[in-house]
């Protein structure tokens, strides 16, 4: 008698973080077993922790050891923490993908703003479709989020459904797209959910999220009361937020500019879907200048503080065509990202010290999540009637509270996990059974780098604490050829006593030198790595840190 199939569930991304989603659900056993992968996100480097890091995203090894069994990657939404890895590591799986209309028309267009990206295709599925992929037929049930065509995912499969929710909150009054399905999904609940893998961004957060249709309310009062120019600040994936600017904007007679390029793109992409139909249209930064201060409404892209977009440009008065004065109003319909505060922090300060008014979150509802909180996740629950929960898309504490809160509301079984474990759904009771290669890749310029890279780790050190350089020229006795160079990269220019700590080095490395035997001496390497420790420690005596020390040896 042959063993029934067993279901599996791995997340390689998006547990213990918010960010970076990568999840698999696989059917079978052993090298039997079918892979199917849903989403494939980044997350945001840390100039603090991570200099030059632009993007961090989840290590597929396993995937791609796995690739023949990979029947396809599924998507629930297109932000940047479910797709945005895409381009950088499909190459290395080049398995089907597949997701509704607007997702896939704003991954193409992603790909057309690239110079040479590959040729990625994309299924399109309708919203509420079907899709058999293998051993997994795959439902995608709309949900409400912050950008349209979000979806749950219902997965059936011989061992039981489970419900995948993505991201997701309950909205009745939504602007664009359609609310979160309730009669579907308590209809899968009837027919029975094995489990119910579930996002648990809010979930320390009482109550319910608020509906876009308030945000608009609000955004339609600041803008008529504005006196000078208005610019708003936003996601740019946000169109339900864009279409509320829009008509805040033509009540009072303005005209909206768009600024950015990402902004741009989205407004093209969600024209062309037909989620702008009735908007007017909107003017390019290049028209700005031409509309008198109360009849302009700038749409700019940089809410998280990103250097390099409209917002940073405006605020250092280094945009060139798009200027803010004393009087003029800057909006932030957008809540900052976790690890973005001082950057976002330093636009605001800079706006307000040029006597720019700047409106927040913080005093105002300009902005509401796409994530539910708790009363939300009880009504999940309530409608799916899961056999088990498994808290996903949040860091340790949304998970614990997203996993105290099933077990309050009844649901027989509850499980927490971390990326890299493999849990058993079904049959039989769930567990983690075994752990499967997982962890980050670095994106440093074009080249994708490990969490172990010599550039990684050598960075963070030279950014905490600098580097010492020193090259020797030694003759054949082993005698020096020539006075040594040193310099000295991101360490201080004297000690406390005021002495040039290069003078300081410059000095140890003859001294250092001199005093080796003359067998050591006559040894490039032991020379080197004698004035390595040297300098190390002398500058950790002078100075308190022990800095990078690189030292060259060449033979005359």
């Amino acid at each position: 008698m042959t063993r029934p199939d067993e279901l599996t569930f791995a997340p390689l991304g998006g547990v213990g973080e918010i960010g970076m989603n990568l999840y698999l659900y696989g059917i079978g056993k052993g090298s039997q077993r079918k892979w199917l992968a849903v989403d494939l996100g980044v997350s945001f480097g840390d100039e603090e922790h991570l200099p030059g890091i632009d993007l961090i995203m989840p290590d597929i090894r396993f995937l791609e050891k796995e690739r023949k069994n990979l029947v396809g990657l599924v998507l629930t939404h297109v932000h940047e923490d479910h797709f945005g890895a895409i381009l950088d590591l499909w190459p290395k799986l080049k398995c089907p993908i597949y997701a509704t209309q607007f997702s896939a028309a704003l991954f193409r267009a992603k790909c057309e703003a690239e110079r040479n990206p590959p040729k990625i295709p994309v299924t399109v599925v309708p919203s509420g479709g079907k899709v058999d992929l293998g051993p997994f037929n795959v439902e995608f049930i709309p949900v409400a989020h912050s950008i349209p065509e979000a979806h749950a995912l219902a997965i059936r499969t011989s061992v039981g459904v489970v419900l995948h929710t993505g991201d997701w909150k309950i909205d009745k009054t939504p602007i664009i797209g359609k609310p979160t399905d309730e009669r579907r999904l308590r209809e899968l609940g009837d027919e029975g959910v094995l489990a119910l893998i579930g996002d648990s961004t809010n979930a320390v957060r009482e109550g319910t999220s608020p509906s876009e249709t308030e945000v608009a309310k609000t955004l339609a009062e600041l803008v008529k009361n504005a006196k000078g120019r208005v610019a708003v600040t936003t996601f740019a994936s946000n169109v339900s937020r864009l279409r509320a600017v829009a008509d805040a904007a033509r009540a009072v007679g303005r005209e909206v500019v768009v600024v950015g390029r990402a902004m741009e793109r989205v407004v093209q992409v969600a024209r062309e879907s037909g989620y702008l139909d009735g908007v007017q249209n909107f003017r390019g930064a290049d028209l700005y200048g031409h509309f008198p201060p109360d009849k302009v409404l700038a749409l700019c892209t940089g809410s998280q503080g990103e250097p390099r977009a409209a917002l940073a440009r405006i605020a250092n008065d280094d945009h060139p065509q798009v200027t803010l004065n004393k009087g003029d109003c800057v909006i932030f319909s957008s809540r900052t990202i976790p690890g973005n505060e001082k950057s976002v922090g330093g636009i605001i300060n800079g706006l307000i010290k040029q006597g720019i008014e700047v409106i927040t979150d913080r005093t105002h509802l300009v902005h509401v999540s796409g994530h539910p909180r708790r009363d939300e996740l009880r009504e999940m629950i309530s409608w799916v009637r899961p056999q088990l929960l498994i808290p996903v898309h949040g860091e340790a504490l949304h998970l614990f509270e997203h996993a105290k809160l099933a077990r309050a509301c009844g649901v027989p079984k509850v499980l927490t996990c971390v990326n890299g474990d493999l849990v058993r759904l079904g049959p039989g009771d769930p567990a983690i059974i075994e752990q499967i290669p997982s962890g980050r890749l670095y994106k440093d310029g074009n080249i994708l780098e490990d969490a172990k890279s010599r550039a990684v780790v050598e960075r963070r050190k030279i950014a905490f604490a600098g580097c010492a350089f020193v090259a020797i020229a030694l003759d054949a006795k082993g005698e020096l050829a020539d006075d040594p160079e040193v310099e000295l990269v991101g360490i201080p220019e004297k000690n406390t006593a005021g002495e040039p700590l290069d003078d300081l080095v410059f000095e140890l490395v003859i001294s250092t030198v001199e005093t080796l035997p003359k067998a050591k001496r006559r040894d490039p390497d032991a020379v080197g790595e004698s004035v390595r420790r040297a300098v190390r420690s002398a500058l950790n005596e002078q100075w308190g840190k022990k800095p990078l020390c690189y030292v060259h040896v060449l033979t005359v």
